[in-house]
């Protein structure tokens, strides 16, 4: 089981601010990588070459770079350039899709058909990795652009870098179908909600992609990452409901009504009825109604809360659900050492 850390870009003032003693400390303990977020604040991308000037070995991660936020050329620049800034081997290419209100009414593009998009990307990157000429018609994307507005001129072109070290494309998903896209396409998972009950049912969909595969990858190549959320304390009542109103957030409004994709996921993991419920009171403006409506134990099922013993003896789920990585947020180093020693035992 491989650690990592996520870190949040800004503090809870909504100040951008990087935590590098916490960064440096999981570098020194042998964290195998450390991932940035985008949303629509800081970007996931521009942190890790701050990051990478500053840590010797550990893997530099975007979980997730939205798709929609650049091209794929871009998103290929970006990445191999990070990789050669930090000396080759470190860069891992996390990327996934926001919700449409993120991607219409923040990056002003068209939700179109997302998965389509997500496999068209991941060729194209793979050819510009390769360093092959990018000529691509996809369902969503077209290289050389040939539609509205284009003059006709444009002609495929070959990546004059020369990439360090493969760069391994992970994806953040969670639907049967993006799962399946993912173990098709990818070398690896960014779990969306993934705690340790789902590994089964999110591996079945990810077998059906890999089946589909024609070089030679299996499960065993495959990273399956999960994310829990650790707090140290003596109070763990207290901890849990300090956890509910982000998740009432999430669940009740971050995303339409329509398509939400973290009120599925309660959904998903058991809790239906608490999702309808809570994304009913969130939306009508009832927010602490909301907030008090997240189930205990959905909090408990994604988190590490308690005093040092009660997290080393629930961790042991999280050890053997399956997962290769397991990532957690921390802005503390007692956190970061507690977790190297728990994962250690």
């Amino acid at each position: 089981m491989k650690l990592s850390l996520g870190i949040g870009m800004m503090n809870a003032a909504g100040a951008f601010e990087t935590p590098m003693e916490v960064v440096k400390r999981a570098d020194e303990l042998g964290y195998d990588t450390v991932w940035t977020a985008e949303t629509y604040a800081s970007d996931a991308m521009t942190p890790l070459a701050f990051i990478a000037a500053q840590t010797k070995r550990i893997r530099l991660g975007t979980a997730v770079a939205q798709i929609d936020a650049r091209t794929p050329a871009n998103l290929a620049m970006c990445a191999q350039t990070i990789d050669a800034l930090a000396g080759g081997g470190r860069m891992v290419l996390g990327i996934g899709f926001s919700g449409p209100q993120i991607v219409e009414g923040w990056l002003g593009r068209p939700w179109g058909k997302p998965t389509y998009r997500l496999r068209d990307i991941i060729a194209i990157l793979r050819k510009i990795w390769a360093r092959e000429y990018v000529e691509h018609h996809g369902r969503e994307i077209e290289l050389p652009y040939k539609g509205p507005g284009s003059i006709g001129l444009g002609k495929p072109l070959k990546n004059i870098m020369y990439p360090m070290a493969p760069i391994p494309i992970y994806v953040g998903a969670g639907t049967p179908l993006n799962l399946k896209v993912t173990g098709e396409c990818a070398d690896g998972l960014l779990g969306l909600h993934l705690v340790p009950s789902m590994v089964k049912p999110v591996v079945r969909h990810i077998e059906e992609g890999l089946a589909l595969r024609t070089d030679g990858v299996t499960l065993k190549d495959f990273e399956i990452k999960g994310s829990v959320k650790v707090a140290i304390t003596d109070d763990v009542r207290g901890a849990i409901d300090a956890a509910k109103p982000h998740i009432a957030l999430y669940t009740g409004g971050m995303g339409a009504k329509s398509i939400n994709f973290h009120k599925n996921a309660m959904a998903e993991r058991g809790f239906p009825e608490a999702a309808e419920r809570l994304q009913e009171l969130f939306l009508a403006g009832r927010r602490e109604e909301a907030i008090k409506a997240v189930p205990d134990e959905y909090v408990e099922q994604e988190a590490l809360i308690g005093p040092p013993a009660r997290i080393k003896e629930r961790w042991a789920a999280w050890r053997d659900s399956g997962m290769t990585m397991v990532s957690f947020s921390a802005r503390d180093v007692e956190t970061v050492e507690l977790m190297a020693k728990v994962a250690a035992a």
